[in-house]
């Protein structure tokens, strides 16, 4: 246990030093877990919906997208960067209150591409929206 904690301390100092996003920012994006095997936060719903009150459709994507990529990022390695170049979402639940949380794991971990899944779910831990996101490994810019 002591390990996983370390290694989740140790991740989401790496995301902090990076840095979220301006989006990711101002939507309230919280990091929660962030190591080699998977990536954790949450958003609030308050702030993040749309007209009729509910948990924006597009704030579900920027919160696996974010996920995705960072995680996809911090198991590149040194000298590469990930760049997203697909991303879905199937939403099958309204969320009206509370926070969303988002938990990605890797499908597939390449060379030159990874693949993740985002599982979203309300407070209650229900499903409420499931993101895929494929991402190109590339060498970072000198």
């Amino acid at each position: 246990m002591a390990d996983s904690a370390a290694a989740t301390s140790e991740g989401i100092e790496w995301a902090r030093r990076l840095g979220g996003g301006a989006l990711a920012e101002k939507m309230g994006f919280e990091w929660i877990e962030l190591t080699h095997e998977r990536a954790a936060a949450r958003m609030p719903v308050a702030g993040n919906t749309q007209p009729v009150g509910l948990f924006h459709g597009g704030a579900h994507v920027v919160l696996g997208e974010s996920l995705g990529s960072m995680h996809a990022n911090f198991t590149a390695g040194p000298g590469r960067l990930a760049v997203g170049v697909d991303v879905n979402a199937t939403h099958t639940r309204s969320v009206t209150s509370g926070y969303v949380t988002g938990v990605c794991t890797p499908i597939h971990l390449g060379r030159s591409m990874t693949v993740h899944e985002v599982v979203l779910t309300d407070d209650d831990g229900r499903r409420c929206s499931t993101v895929r996101i494929t991402n190109r490994i590339v060498d970072a810019p000198a």
